[in-house]
């Protein structure tokens, strides 16, 4: 039996791609990611070659089923899934390994992440309001989480202008 560690960290969403870095790095140092746990919270490693893996993390909007099979025709492996965040990995012998490597996918990506933290932005804001209405302090919290909230649209609407001007720059 190989050898495994738990690591427990939050996932915070406008930043995917840091998470993909440590990742990577922990792969680098022969941990790769073999099972992620409930929010984003749980990651199981298991030991392997250093440098032997690259993982990829993508914002799967649609058929999660129909990704996975186009990840798998290019040698990737599927780890797991949490509502619409996949990981995969793939041996880095093969190559380069790259998700939504164009900018105009990485956009439609960002777009597709921003309209979900909205939406639940304005669900938590919306119970937030009733329940402080109606004199229960609960609703402070979900005022409290849909500012966290719109603070991540913030965050994606920035990376979604930077590459807007990579874009334009390169036209």
């Amino acid at each position: 039996m190989k050898e495994r560690m738990v690591k427990h960290k939050v996932f915070l969403v406008y930043d995917f791609d840091k998470e993909e870095e440590w990742l990577n790095d922990m792969a680098m140092q022969g941990w790769v990611l073999v099972e992620i746990g409930f929010c984003f919270c749980k990651y199981v490693f298991e030991r392997s070659e250093p440098g032997e893996y690259i993982i990829r993390l993508a914002f799967v909007d649609g058929s999660t089923e129909d990704y996975i099979s186009l990840v798998r025709e290019s040698g990737g492996e599927y780890i797991g899934n949490f509502l619409k965040w996949a990981f995969f990995r793939r041996k880095s012998e093969y190559g380069n390994f790259e998700l939504n490597s164009d900018t105009d996918s990485r956009i439609r990506m960002l777009y597709s992440v921003g309209k979900m933290l909205s939406a639940v932005g304005y669900v938590n804001l919306g119970i937030g309001t009733v329940n402080i209405i109606n004199g229960m302090t609960v609703g402070v919290v979900n005022c409290a989480c849909a500012c966290l909230l719109f603070y991540c649209c913030g965050r994606i609407h920035g990376k979604i202008d930077e590459l807007k001007r990579i874009r334009k720059y390169y036209e």
